[in-house]
């Protein structure tokens, strides 16, 4: 072929296959590299599909063993809070049973004064028993108006009762250790 038979198609043959080559050469090296690429993701889903359930299994038992101390934590809780209300309700009962008598004792002992002192100021034996009663009956509201006072201080300064969130079920056991608890504990029968 002379360079008379040379034309502008040829020229246009060659520099698109100049521009194949100068694109194809690239782009074999990245569909190599990302062959490599797709072979390593491949071994790491693999080494994943391995690992994962047992890592799976380890988590739920975990889980479970926190659950079960959950539920220890929440029975402790709920005895705490049982013995703080058996507590204060045994408070109030001996306060109760200490204040009552001292208060009427209290009362008692202003009537006895009111009423002595109105019968020795010349006062009649009716007037001055009217007189002991009346500073007797001050008395005892005196006293329960300044216990009502000391108990809506003591409200204040208590939180607010909160609202008890639900029982947690009791954590399953299994048959023999049910079995071998019940044959460990004392009967509430009578022995015969």
């Amino acid at each position: 072929m002379l360079l008379a038979e040379f034309d502008s198609i040829d020229a246009l043959w060659i520099v698109l296959s100049v521009f194949l080559v100068a694109i194809g050469i690239p782009l074999a090296v990245l569909l190599v590299r990302l062959a490599g690429t797709a072979t390593r993701l491949g071994r790491l889903l693999e080494g994943l599909q391995d690992s994962v359930p047992s890592l799976v299994n380890k988590t739920g038992g975990t889980v479970d063993r926190v659950n079960l101390q959950l539920d220890k934590v929440d029975l402790v809780t709920d005895s705490a809070v049982s013995a703080a209300d058996s507590l204060d309700t045994t408070a109030r009962a001996v306060s109760m049973a200490v204040v009552t008598p001292v208060q009427k004792l209290s009362a008692f002992a202003k009537g006895v004064s009111h009423g002595s002192s109105a019968l020795f100021a010349g006062e009649g034996f009716s007037t001055a028993v009217q007189a002991g009663k009346d500073a007797a009956r001050r008395r005892h509201q005196e006293i329960a108006e300044e216990l009502a006072r000391h108990d809506e201080r003591l409200a204040l300064r208590r939180p607010p009762p909160s609202v008890e969130p639900p029982v947690a079920a009791e954590p399953a056991v299994p048959a023999e250790a049910a079995a071998s608890t019940a044959a460990t504990e004392p009967s509430d029968s009578p022995a015969s």
